[in-house]
Protein backbone atom coordinates (compact mmCIF):
# COMPACT_ATOMS: atom_id res chain seq x y z
CA UNK A 1 0.00 0.00 0.00
CA UNK A 2 1.35 3.44 -0.95
CA UNK A 3 0.65 6.19 1.62
CA UNK A 4 2.97 8.79 0.09
CA UNK A 5 0.18 10.73 -1.59
CA UNK A 6 -1.79 10.85 1.66
CA UNK A 7 1.12 12.33 3.60
CA UNK A 8 2.03 14.78 0.84
CA UNK A 9 -1.44 16.28 0.98
CA UNK A 10 -1.25 16.44 4.78
CA UNK A 11 2.11 18.21 4.80
CA UNK A 12 0.71 21.74 4.66
CA UNK A 13 -1.57 20.97 7.63
CA UNK A 14 1.36 19.70 9.68
CA UNK A 15 3.63 22.64 8.85
CA UNK A 16 0.94 25.20 9.57
CA UNK A 17 0.07 23.54 12.86
CA UNK A 18 3.73 23.41 13.93
CA UNK A 19 4.10 27.14 13.21
CA UNK A 20 0.98 28.05 15.15
CA UNK A 21 1.83 26.05 18.27
CA UNK A 22 4.79 28.19 19.53
CA UNK A 23 2.82 31.39 18.94
CA UNK A 24 -0.15 29.98 20.83
CA UNK A 25 2.03 28.98 23.74
CA UNK A 26 3.70 32.39 23.97
CA UNK A 27 0.37 34.20 23.74
CA UNK A 28 -1.23 32.02 26.40
CA UNK A 29 1.61 32.22 28.93
CA UNK A 30 1.12 34.80 31.65
CA UNK A 31 3.97 36.08 33.80
CA UNK A 32 4.08 34.15 37.05
CA UNK A 33 4.33 35.72 40.47
CA UNK A 34 7.90 35.98 41.64
CA UNK A 35 8.69 34.38 44.98
CA UNK A 36 11.34 36.54 46.54
CA UNK A 37 14.04 34.58 48.31
CA UNK A 38 14.31 35.38 52.00
CA UNK A 39 17.54 35.67 53.96
CA UNK A 40 15.82 34.58 57.18
CA UNK A 41 17.26 31.27 58.35
CA UNK A 42 14.75 28.78 59.78
CA UNK A 43 15.67 25.48 61.47
CA UNK A 44 14.80 22.55 59.22
CA UNK A 45 13.25 20.54 62.04
CA UNK A 46 10.46 23.10 62.31
CA UNK A 47 9.18 22.30 58.82
CA UNK A 48 6.32 19.77 58.61
CA UNK A 49 6.21 16.53 56.68
CA UNK A 50 5.99 17.41 52.96
CA UNK A 51 3.22 14.85 52.50
CA UNK A 52 -0.05 16.70 53.25
CA UNK A 53 -1.91 13.40 53.71
CA UNK A 54 0.47 12.07 56.37
CA UNK A 55 -0.88 11.84 59.90
CA UNK A 56 0.66 10.32 63.05
CA UNK A 57 -0.62 6.98 64.31
CA UNK A 58 1.58 6.50 67.38
CA UNK A 59 1.81 8.60 70.56
CA UNK A 60 5.58 8.98 70.24
CA UNK A 61 5.10 10.63 66.84
CA UNK A 62 3.26 13.57 68.41
CA UNK A 63 5.30 13.79 71.60
CA UNK A 64 7.07 17.15 71.93
CA UNK A 65 10.80 16.47 71.62
CA UNK A 66 12.01 20.01 72.32
CA UNK A 67 11.24 23.72 72.29
CA UNK A 68 12.84 25.96 69.68
CA UNK A 69 12.97 29.74 70.26
CA UNK A 70 12.10 31.71 67.13
CA UNK A 71 12.01 35.38 66.25
CA UNK A 72 9.11 37.25 64.68
CA UNK A 73 10.96 37.32 61.35
CA UNK A 74 11.33 33.53 61.44
CA UNK A 75 7.65 33.14 62.33
CA UNK A 76 6.66 35.24 59.32
CA UNK A 77 8.95 33.23 57.04
CA UNK A 78 7.49 29.94 58.31
CA UNK A 79 3.97 31.28 57.79
CA UNK A 80 4.70 32.14 54.15
CA UNK A 81 6.31 28.76 53.55
CA UNK A 82 3.90 26.46 55.32
CA UNK A 83 0.51 28.10 55.73
CA UNK A 84 -2.01 25.93 53.91
CA UNK A 85 -4.49 28.72 53.20
CA UNK A 86 -1.79 30.53 51.26
CA UNK A 87 -0.86 27.32 49.46
CA UNK A 88 -4.48 26.88 48.38
CA UNK A 89 -4.58 30.47 47.11
CA UNK A 90 -1.41 29.85 45.07
CA UNK A 91 -2.89 26.65 43.61
CA UNK A 92 -6.03 28.56 42.65
CA UNK A 93 -3.80 31.10 40.91
CA UNK A 94 -2.08 28.34 38.92
CA UNK A 95 -5.46 26.94 37.96
CA UNK A 96 -6.52 30.36 36.67
CA UNK A 97 -3.39 30.52 34.52
CA UNK A 98 -4.48 27.28 32.87
CA UNK A 99 -7.98 28.69 32.36
CA UNK A 100 -6.47 31.68 30.53
CA UNK A 101 -4.45 29.38 28.29
CA UNK A 102 -7.60 27.36 27.59
CA UNK A 103 -9.52 30.50 26.64
CA UNK A 104 -6.71 31.78 24.42
CA UNK A 105 -6.69 28.47 22.54
CA UNK A 106 -9.89 29.66 20.82
CA UNK A 107 -7.76 32.17 18.87
CA UNK A 108 -6.35 29.33 16.78
CA UNK A 109 -7.91 26.78 14.42
CA UNK A 110 -8.51 23.16 15.32
CA UNK A 111 -7.01 20.43 13.18
CA UNK A 112 -7.91 16.75 13.32
CA UNK A 113 -7.28 13.63 11.30
CA UNK A 114 -8.99 10.25 11.22
CA UNK A 115 -8.56 7.09 9.15
CA UNK A 116 -9.86 3.57 8.91
CA UNK A 117 -9.06 0.33 7.09
CA UNK A 118 -12.03 -1.93 6.27
CA UNK A 119 -12.44 -5.35 4.72
CA UNK A 120 -15.69 -6.30 2.98
CA UNK A 121 -16.71 -9.87 1.97
CA UNK A 122 -19.67 -12.16 1.13
CA UNK A 123 -19.83 -13.93 4.47
CA UNK A 124 -18.90 -17.33 5.92
CA UNK A 125 -21.54 -19.63 4.31
CA UNK A 126 -20.47 -22.95 2.67
CA UNK A 127 -22.43 -22.38 -0.54
CA UNK A 128 -20.00 -23.75 -3.12
CA UNK A 129 -21.91 -22.21 -6.01
CA UNK A 130 -21.10 -18.72 -4.76
CA UNK A 131 -17.61 -17.35 -5.33
CA UNK A 132 -16.17 -15.83 -2.16
CA UNK A 133 -14.87 -12.31 -2.80
CA UNK A 134 -13.52 -9.66 -0.45
CA UNK A 135 -11.95 -6.23 -0.73
CA UNK A 136 -9.87 -4.05 1.57
CA UNK A 137 -9.93 -0.28 1.49
CA UNK A 138 -8.30 2.62 3.32
CA UNK A 139 -10.15 5.87 4.01
CA UNK A 140 -8.55 8.96 5.59
CA UNK A 141 -9.60 12.54 6.14
CA UNK A 142 -8.38 15.75 7.74
CA UNK A 143 -10.60 18.51 9.09
CA UNK A 144 -9.73 22.13 9.76
CA UNK A 145 -12.13 24.40 11.66
CA UNK A 146 -11.70 28.02 12.57
CA UNK A 147 -14.22 30.31 14.19
CA UNK A 148 -14.01 33.51 12.16
CA UNK A 149 -16.61 35.53 14.05
CA UNK A 150 -18.76 34.79 17.09
CA UNK A 151 -20.17 38.21 18.00
CA UNK A 152 -17.49 38.89 20.64
CA UNK A 153 -17.88 35.66 22.63
CA UNK A 154 -14.25 34.62 22.21
CA UNK A 155 -12.83 38.00 23.28
CA UNK A 156 -15.20 38.17 26.26
CA UNK A 157 -14.20 34.66 27.39
CA UNK A 158 -10.50 35.51 27.23
CA UNK A 159 -10.94 38.80 29.07
CA UNK A 160 -13.06 37.16 31.76
CA UNK A 161 -10.35 34.53 32.31
CA UNK A 162 -7.65 37.23 32.45
CA UNK A 163 -9.67 39.21 34.99
CA UNK A 164 -10.13 36.08 37.10
CA UNK A 165 -6.38 35.52 36.96
CA UNK A 166 -5.85 39.08 38.20
CA UNK A 167 -8.41 38.55 40.98
CA UNK A 168 -6.60 35.39 42.08
CA UNK A 169 -3.26 37.21 42.03
CA UNK A 170 -4.76 39.84 44.31
CA UNK A 171 -6.18 37.06 46.47
CA UNK A 172 -2.70 35.61 46.95
CA UNK A 173 -1.47 39.04 47.99
CA UNK A 174 -4.40 39.52 50.35
CA UNK A 175 -3.94 36.05 51.86
CA UNK A 176 -0.23 36.70 52.35
CA UNK A 177 -0.94 39.97 54.17
CA UNK A 178 -3.63 38.39 56.32
CA UNK A 179 -1.43 35.43 57.22
CA UNK A 180 1.44 37.76 58.11
CA UNK A 181 -0.91 39.75 60.35
CA UNK A 182 -2.21 36.59 62.03
CA UNK A 183 1.31 35.28 62.60
CA UNK A 184 2.40 38.64 64.02
CA UNK A 185 -0.61 38.81 66.32
CA UNK A 186 -0.12 35.23 67.53
CA UNK A 187 3.56 35.94 68.14
CA UNK A 188 2.65 38.95 70.29
CA UNK A 189 0.14 36.76 72.14
CA UNK A 190 2.92 34.29 72.85
CA UNK A 191 5.18 37.08 74.06
CA UNK A 192 2.45 38.26 76.40
CA UNK A 193 1.91 34.72 77.71
CA UNK A 194 5.66 34.36 78.32
CA UNK A 195 5.76 37.66 80.16
CA UNK A 196 2.77 36.74 82.30
CA UNK A 197 4.58 33.58 83.35
CA UNK A 198 7.66 35.62 84.23
CA UNK A 199 5.62 38.21 86.13
CA UNK A 200 3.70 35.60 88.08
CA UNK A 201 6.91 33.72 88.87
CA UNK A 202 8.27 36.97 90.25
CA UNK A 203 5.04 37.43 92.23
CA UNK A 204 5.45 33.95 93.72
CA UNK A 205 9.05 34.76 94.66
CA UNK A 206 7.94 38.01 96.33
CA UNK A 207 5.12 36.21 98.17
CA UNK A 208 7.56 33.56 99.40
CA UNK A 209 9.92 36.27 100.68
CA UNK A 210 7.05 38.01 102.49
CA UNK A 211 5.98 34.73 104.05
CA UNK A 212 9.51 34.10 105.33
CA UNK A 213 9.66 37.61 106.81
CA UNK A 214 6.27 37.15 108.48
CA UNK A 215 7.19 33.78 109.93
CA UNK A 216 10.48 35.19 111.24
CA UNK A 217 8.65 38.06 112.94
CA UNK A 218 6.18 35.61 114.47
CA UNK A 219 9.00 33.49 115.86
CA UNK A 220 10.66 36.63 117.23
CA UNK A 221 7.46 37.54 119.01
CA UNK A 222 6.86 40.78 117.13
CA UNK A 223 4.46 39.34 114.56
CA UNK A 224 1.07 37.70 114.66
CA UNK A 225 -0.47 34.49 113.37
CA UNK A 226 -2.88 36.60 111.34
CA UNK A 227 0.02 38.14 109.38
CA UNK A 228 1.34 34.65 108.62
CA UNK A 229 -2.05 33.47 107.38
CA UNK A 230 -2.35 36.53 105.16
CA UNK A 231 1.06 35.82 103.64
CA UNK A 232 0.17 32.17 103.08
CA UNK A 233 -3.07 33.08 101.32
CA UNK A 234 -1.23 35.62 99.18
CA UNK A 235 1.34 32.95 98.21
CA UNK A 236 -1.40 30.46 97.32
CA UNK A 237 -3.13 33.03 95.12
CA UNK A 238 0.16 33.86 93.37
CA UNK A 239 0.86 30.16 92.74
CA UNK A 240 -2.60 29.69 91.28
CA UNK A 241 -2.14 32.64 88.93
CA UNK A 242 1.23 31.20 87.89
CA UNK A 243 -0.39 27.85 87.09
CA UNK A 244 -3.01 29.58 84.93
CA UNK A 245 -0.30 31.63 83.19
CA UNK A 246 1.69 28.49 82.34
CA UNK A 247 -1.46 26.92 80.87
CA UNK A 248 -2.09 30.01 78.72
CA UNK A 249 1.54 29.94 77.61
CA UNK A 250 1.19 26.34 76.38
CA UNK A 251 -2.00 27.23 74.52
CA UNK A 252 -0.37 30.27 72.90
CA UNK A 253 2.57 28.14 71.75
CA UNK A 254 0.32 25.53 70.15
CA UNK A 255 -1.83 28.21 68.50
CA UNK A 256 1.19 29.73 66.83
CA UNK A 257 2.58 26.31 65.91
CA UNK A 258 -0.74 25.40 64.28
CA UNK A 259 -0.83 28.65 62.33
CA UNK A 260 2.71 28.06 61.08
CA UNK A 261 1.97 24.38 60.25
CA UNK A 262 5.05 23.21 62.14
CA UNK A 263 6.36 19.70 62.70
CA UNK A 264 4.28 17.51 65.00
CA UNK A 265 7.11 16.92 67.50
CA UNK A 266 8.45 20.46 68.00
CA UNK A 267 7.27 23.29 70.21
CA UNK A 268 8.31 26.93 69.95
CA UNK A 269 8.87 29.95 72.16
CA UNK A 270 9.32 33.66 71.47
CA UNK A 271 12.94 34.82 71.38
CA UNK A 272 12.36 38.52 70.64
CA UNK A 273 12.31 40.91 73.62
CA UNK A 274 9.12 42.80 74.37
CA UNK A 275 9.63 46.28 72.97
CA UNK A 276 7.94 48.79 70.70
CA UNK A 277 7.90 47.53 67.11
CA UNK A 278 8.27 51.00 65.61
CA UNK A 279 6.52 54.30 65.01
CA UNK A 280 3.90 55.18 62.42
CA UNK A 281 5.13 58.22 60.46
CA UNK A 282 1.93 59.24 58.62
CA UNK A 283 -1.15 61.17 59.63
CA UNK A 284 -4.50 59.44 59.71
CA UNK A 285 -5.58 61.23 56.50
CA UNK A 286 -2.45 60.12 54.64
CA UNK A 287 -2.96 56.58 55.92
CA UNK A 288 -6.56 56.47 54.64
CA UNK A 289 -5.57 57.62 51.15
CA UNK A 290 -2.69 55.14 51.01
CA UNK A 291 -5.02 52.34 52.10
CA UNK A 292 -7.45 53.17 49.27
CA UNK A 293 -4.57 52.97 46.81
CA UNK A 294 -2.96 49.78 48.13
CA UNK A 295 -5.64 47.48 49.48
CA UNK A 296 -6.01 44.46 47.14
CA UNK A 297 -9.61 43.90 48.26
CA UNK A 298 -10.79 46.99 46.39
CA UNK A 299 -9.08 45.84 43.22
CA UNK A 300 -10.63 42.40 43.66
CA UNK A 301 -14.14 43.85 43.65
CA UNK A 302 -13.29 45.84 40.51
CA UNK A 303 -12.01 42.63 38.97
CA UNK A 304 -15.25 40.84 39.87
CA UNK A 305 -17.18 43.68 38.26
CA UNK A 306 -15.12 43.31 35.06
CA UNK A 307 -15.68 39.54 35.05
CA UNK A 308 -19.44 40.04 35.28
CA UNK A 309 -19.30 42.56 32.44
CA UNK A 310 -17.50 40.06 30.20
CA UNK A 311 -19.99 37.36 31.18
CA UNK A 312 -22.80 39.70 30.14
CA UNK A 313 -21.16 40.10 26.73
CA UNK A 314 -20.74 36.35 26.45
CA UNK A 315 -24.45 35.87 27.05
CA UNK A 316 -25.50 38.48 24.49
CA UNK A 317 -23.07 37.09 21.89
CA UNK A 318 -25.28 34.01 21.60
CA UNK A 319 -27.88 36.21 19.91
CA UNK A 320 -25.44 37.42 17.24
CA UNK A 321 -24.24 35.72 14.06
CA UNK A 322 -21.69 32.91 14.26
CA UNK A 323 -19.34 32.46 11.29
CA UNK A 324 -16.73 29.71 10.94
CA UNK A 325 -14.35 28.41 8.29
CA UNK A 326 -14.50 24.67 7.58
CA UNK A 327 -11.99 22.71 5.49
CA UNK A 328 -11.96 18.99 4.76
CA UNK A 329 -9.63 16.71 2.82
CA UNK A 330 -10.41 13.03 2.03
CA UNK A 331 -8.68 10.22 0.26
CA UNK A 332 -9.74 6.65 -0.56
CA UNK A 333 -7.69 3.68 -1.72
CA UNK A 334 -9.22 0.26 -2.48
CA UNK A 335 -6.49 -2.34 -2.76
CA UNK A 336 -5.99 -4.57 -5.83
CA UNK A 337 -8.71 -2.88 -7.88
CA UNK A 338 -6.37 -1.44 -10.46
CA UNK A 339 -7.42 2.10 -9.58
CA UNK A 340 -5.04 4.63 -8.01
CA UNK A 341 -5.79 6.53 -4.82
CA UNK A 342 -8.69 8.94 -5.13
CA UNK A 343 -8.85 12.09 -3.06
CA UNK A 344 -10.93 15.22 -2.72
CA UNK A 345 -11.39 18.28 -0.63
CA UNK A 346 -14.02 20.75 0.46
CA UNK A 347 -13.78 24.22 1.93
CA UNK A 348 -16.42 26.67 2.90
CA UNK A 349 -17.80 29.16 5.34
CA UNK A 350 -20.64 28.31 7.68
CA UNK A 351 -22.85 30.79 9.40
CA UNK A 352 -25.81 30.63 11.73
CA UNK A 353 -28.01 33.05 13.58
CA UNK A 354 -30.32 32.20 16.45
CA UNK A 355 -33.69 33.79 15.80
CA UNK A 356 -35.43 32.69 18.98
CA UNK A 357 -34.23 30.82 22.07
CA UNK A 358 -36.84 31.68 24.65
CA UNK A 359 -34.99 34.62 26.21
CA UNK A 360 -32.28 32.51 27.90
CA UNK A 361 -29.41 34.69 26.69
CA UNK A 362 -31.13 37.88 27.82
CA UNK A 363 -31.80 36.30 31.22
CA UNK A 364 -28.12 35.37 31.60
CA UNK A 365 -27.15 38.91 30.66
CA UNK A 366 -29.53 40.29 33.31
CA UNK A 367 -27.93 38.00 35.89
CA UNK A 368 -24.53 39.43 35.02
CA UNK A 369 -25.89 42.97 35.28
CA UNK A 370 -27.07 42.16 38.79
CA UNK A 371 -23.61 40.77 39.59
CA UNK A 372 -22.09 44.03 38.37
CA UNK A 373 -24.31 46.02 40.72
CA UNK A 374 -23.44 43.67 43.58
CA UNK A 375 -19.70 44.11 42.98
CA UNK A 376 -20.09 47.90 42.91
CA UNK A 377 -22.02 47.84 46.19
CA UNK A 378 -19.45 45.56 47.81
CA UNK A 379 -16.70 47.90 46.60
CA UNK A 380 -18.37 50.83 48.36
CA UNK A 381 -18.87 48.79 51.54
CA UNK A 382 -15.25 47.65 51.53
CA UNK A 383 -14.05 51.21 50.94
CA UNK A 384 -15.93 52.42 54.03
CA UNK A 385 -14.67 49.47 56.06
CA UNK A 386 -11.08 50.23 55.07
CA UNK A 387 -11.43 53.81 56.27
CA UNK A 388 -12.93 52.63 59.57
CA UNK A 389 -10.11 50.09 60.03
CA UNK A 390 -7.44 52.73 59.51
CA UNK A 391 -9.11 55.20 61.86
CA UNK A 392 -9.74 52.52 64.49
CA UNK A 393 -6.19 51.17 64.58
CA UNK A 394 -4.70 54.65 64.35
CA UNK A 395 -6.67 55.67 67.45
CA UNK A 396 -5.61 52.49 69.24
CA UNK A 397 -2.00 53.15 68.27
CA UNK A 398 -2.04 56.63 69.81
CA UNK A 399 -3.79 55.57 73.01
CA UNK A 400 -1.53 52.56 73.52
CA UNK A 401 1.55 54.73 73.03
CA UNK A 402 0.32 56.96 75.85
CA UNK A 403 -0.39 53.86 77.93
CA UNK A 404 3.20 52.66 77.45
CA UNK A 405 4.52 55.92 78.85
CA UNK A 406 2.07 55.92 81.75
CA UNK A 407 2.66 52.27 82.64
CA UNK A 408 6.44 52.74 82.60
CA UNK A 409 6.15 55.50 85.20
CA UNK A 410 3.70 53.41 87.25
CA UNK A 411 6.04 50.41 87.18
CA UNK A 412 8.93 52.42 88.64
CA UNK A 413 6.62 53.83 91.30
CA UNK A 414 5.31 50.34 92.19
CA UNK A 415 8.85 49.00 92.64
CA UNK A 416 9.77 51.90 94.91
CA UNK A 417 6.53 51.49 96.89
CA UNK A 418 7.22 47.78 97.48
CA UNK A 419 10.73 48.50 98.76
CA UNK A 420 9.37 51.13 101.14
CA UNK A 421 6.59 48.83 102.35
CA UNK A 422 9.08 46.08 103.15
CA UNK A 423 11.39 48.48 104.96
CA UNK A 424 8.48 49.83 106.99
CA UNK A 425 7.30 46.32 107.81
CA UNK A 426 10.79 45.18 108.84
CA UNK A 427 11.17 48.32 111.00
CA UNK A 428 7.87 47.58 112.71
CA UNK A 429 6.10 50.73 111.53
CA UNK A 430 4.22 49.09 108.64
CA UNK A 431 1.82 46.19 108.25
CA UNK A 432 1.84 42.96 106.28
CA UNK A 433 -1.24 44.15 104.43
CA UNK A 434 0.73 47.10 103.04
CA UNK A 435 3.42 44.73 101.76
CA UNK A 436 0.88 42.43 100.11
CA UNK A 437 -0.89 45.36 98.49
CA UNK A 438 2.43 46.70 97.23
CA UNK A 439 3.33 43.29 95.78
CA UNK A 440 -0.01 43.06 94.00
CA UNK A 441 0.41 46.60 92.69
CA UNK A 442 3.84 45.70 91.29
CA UNK A 443 2.44 42.60 89.58
CA UNK A 444 -0.36 44.65 88.01
CA UNK A 445 2.06 47.41 86.96
CA UNK A 446 4.38 44.92 85.23
CA UNK A 447 1.43 43.27 83.50
CA UNK A 448 0.00 46.65 82.45
CA UNK A 449 3.30 47.71 80.89
CA UNK A 450 3.70 44.47 78.94
CA UNK A 451 0.07 44.67 77.82
CA UNK A 452 0.46 48.32 76.75
CA UNK A 453 3.56 47.55 74.66
CA UNK A 454 2.05 44.51 72.99
CA UNK A 455 -1.29 46.26 72.41
CA UNK A 456 0.67 49.02 70.69
CA UNK A 457 2.48 46.44 68.56
CA UNK A 458 -0.82 44.76 67.67
CA UNK A 459 -2.38 48.07 66.69
CA UNK A 460 0.70 48.87 64.57
CA UNK A 461 0.50 45.48 62.84
CA UNK A 462 -3.21 45.96 62.14
CA UNK A 463 -2.62 49.47 60.85
CA UNK A 464 0.14 48.23 58.55
CA UNK A 465 -2.20 45.51 57.27
CA UNK A 466 -5.00 48.05 56.76
CA UNK A 467 -2.70 50.30 54.75
CA UNK A 468 -0.64 47.41 53.30
CA UNK A 469 2.51 49.39 53.89
CA UNK A 470 5.89 48.05 52.89
CA UNK A 471 6.69 47.37 56.53
CA UNK A 472 3.97 44.72 56.66
CA UNK A 473 5.21 42.75 53.66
Amino acid sequence: MNFSLFFVHFTWFTVAFAILLPNAASAATEPKAQNSSSSVQVPDRLNPNPNPLQFPTKPEEVKIQGTVPISLAQALELAKRNNRDLQVAILQLERSRSVVREAQAALFPTLGINSNVTNNGNGFSNNSSQVSTSSTSFNGSAQLNYNLYNSGNRQATIRAAEEQLRVDQLNVESQSLTISLNATTQYYNLQQADQLVRINQSAVTNAQASLRDTQAREQAGVGTRFDVLQAQVNLANAQQQLTNAISQQRIARRQLATLLSLSQSVDISASDPVQLAGLWPQTVEQSIVQAFQNRPELQQYLGQRNISEQQRRQALSQLGPQVSLVGNYNLLDRYNDGVSITDGYSAGIQGNLTLFEGGAAKARADQSKADIAIAETQFATQRDQIRFDVEQYYAQLQSNLNNVQTSSVALNQAREALNLARLRFQAGVGTQTEVIDAENDLTRAEGNRVEAILDYNRALANLQRSVTSRASR
